[in-house]
C-alpha cells in the first residue's frame, strides 16, 4: 500500500492503516445491498449519486429501478425527450439534477473513454466535487475521498473537531483535506462508501450507536461520549412562508394547473396554482378553504391553503399558455410537482 503523508497541520490518527483495515472489514460483511452495488455500472454510480442528493435512500430505491427499466444505460437516456426524463423523475424533487444527468448522457455517448481525472469530471453537468469524488473512486479506482455532511459528521467525532462552521458547505469544503488524507490508496471505492455507510447507518446525527461502531476505538468523541456535540455547524433560523393556493374545478369536472416558470427551473411541471388569471380572479364570488398542507424544505417551513372554486365555467376562458385544464383520466400525463400528485389524487376524493 502507498505510504500516506498528511499535511502536518491536519490531525492524525494514531494507527489510520488500522483504521481503514477494520473500515472495510466491517463494510464487507455489513453493508446494505443496494441496486447501484449489484453489478455495478459507471452509469448506475453516476445516476445514484444523482439521485442521492439531499435525497434520502429508502426514498431512491424505487425510483432508481423504475429509471433504469425505462433507460438502462446512457444511450436510452440520451435518446430520450426531456419530457420522457422529467416525467420519470417526478416526485424526486430538485428538477435540475435530472436535467443535468440527461445533458450528461449526451456528452457520455460521445466519449471513447470516460474521463478519468476528478478535475474533467467537475467540468460535467450537474458534478461538483462530491459527484467526481464518488464516481471516479467507485467507478475508476481513483483515490479521491468524498466529504458530504455524512462524512462532515463521521471526520468530526472522529477527530473531536472543536471548530465552528457557519454552514455545512464551509465544513464540507474545510474538511476534504481531512478527508483525503486517511484515504484508502487501494480501494478507494470501498473505502468511501463504507465511510458513507457507517455515517448513514451507525454514526447518525441523533443517538450515534457509538457501542456499535467499528471504529470506536479510533473515534475520540465516541470514547468520551460527547458525540452528539459534533461536528459544531451554525443553525440556521428557521423560516415561514404561507401560500395560498386554489382548487378550480370546472363544470365538465376539469382542474386547473398551472405550469412553473423558468425562472424556477422547473418548465413542463404543473401544480395546484397559486395565483389565478385575472379572467379568472373576476369570475368567481366564493371560495371555501378546502385544505391545508404543511411541508418543509431545507430551512424554510411551508403552510399551504388550499381554497376550492367549484362549477366554474371555463368556456372562451382566456387562461394564457402557463396553465391547464387536466382530466382525472389525464392526470397521469402530466407531472406534476413535489407532493402535489398526492394531494390532488386525494382531495380531488371530498366531496362537493
Amino acid at each position: 500500500m502507498k505510504k500516506i503523508k498528511p499535511h502536518p497541520s491536519l490531525p492524525k490518527l494514531n494507527d489510520s492503516s488500522s483504521f481503514r483495515d477494520e473500515l472495510l472489514n466491517w463494510y464487507d460483511h455489513n453493508h446494505r445491498i443496494l441496486p447501484w452495488r449489484s453489478e455495478p455500472t459507471l452509469y448506475k454510480t453516476v445516476l445514484s449519486e444523482f439521485m442521492l442528493q439531499q435525497t434520502r435512500v429508502s426514498t431512491v430505491l424505487p425510483y432508481f429501478d423504475n429509471w433504469i427499466k425505462k433507460f438502462p444505460d446512457f444511450d436510452e437516456l440520451a435518446n430520450a425527450s426531456e419530457e420522457q426524463v422529467i416525467k420519470a423523475w417526478e416526485g424526486l424533487g430538485y428538477y435540475s439534477r435530472a436535467r443535468n444527468i440527461h445533458k450528461l448522457a449526451k456528452i457520455a455517448t460521445t466519449w471513447e473513454t470516460p474521463p478519468d481525472t476528478i478535475k474533467e469530471w467537475k467540468k460535467l453537468p450537474g458534478v461538483g466535487p462530491y459527484i467526481a469524488a464518488a464516481v471516479t473512486s467507485i467507478s475508476l479506482g481513483k483515490a479521491e475521498a468524498v466529504c458530504d455532511g455524512n462524512l462532515v459528521r463521521v471526520l468530526s467525532r472522529l477527530f473531536g473537531i472543536d471548530e465552528e462552521y457557519k454552514d455545512g458547505a464551509t465544513a464540507q469544503k474545510k474538511l476534504q483535506p481531512l478527508a483525503q488524507s486517511i484515504i484508502d490508496q487501494d480501494r478507494p471505492g470501498d473505502y468511501n462508501q463504507g465511510m458513507m455507510e457507517l455515517g448513514a447507518t451507525v454514526c447518525h446525527r441523533h443517538s450515534p450507536l457509538c457501542m456499535s461502531c467499528p471504529v470506536l476505538n479510533f473515534c475520540r468523541s465516541g470514547k468520551t461520549g460527547d458525540a452528539e456535540d459534533f461536528p459544531r455547524i451554525q443553525k440556521k433560523k428557521k423560516k415561514k412562508k404561507n401560500i395560498q393556493r386554489y382548487w378550480v374545478e370546472s363544470t365538465k369536472g376539469l382542474l386547473l394547473c398551472m405550469g412553473m416558470n423558468s425562472k424556477n427551473k422547473l418548465m413542463g411541471i404543473f401544480e395546484l396554482p397559486d395565483h389565478l388569471p385575472t379572467s379568472v380572479n373576476i369570475a368567481f364570488d366564493r371560495h371555501q378553504l378546502l385544505a391545508t398542507k404543511k411541508r418543509t424544505i431545507g430551512n424554510v417551513d411551508y403552510n399551504e391553503k388550499i381554497f376550492r372554486i367549484s362549477n366554474f365555467n371555463e368556456t372562451n376562458l382566456n387562461l394564457g399558455e402557463n396553465y391547464r385544464w387536466i382530466s382525472r383520466q389525464k392526470l397521469e400525463n402530466v407531472t406534476l410537482s413535489g407532493p402535489h400528485r398526492k394531494w390532488i389524487t386525494e382531495l380531488w376524493k371530498v366531496p362537493k
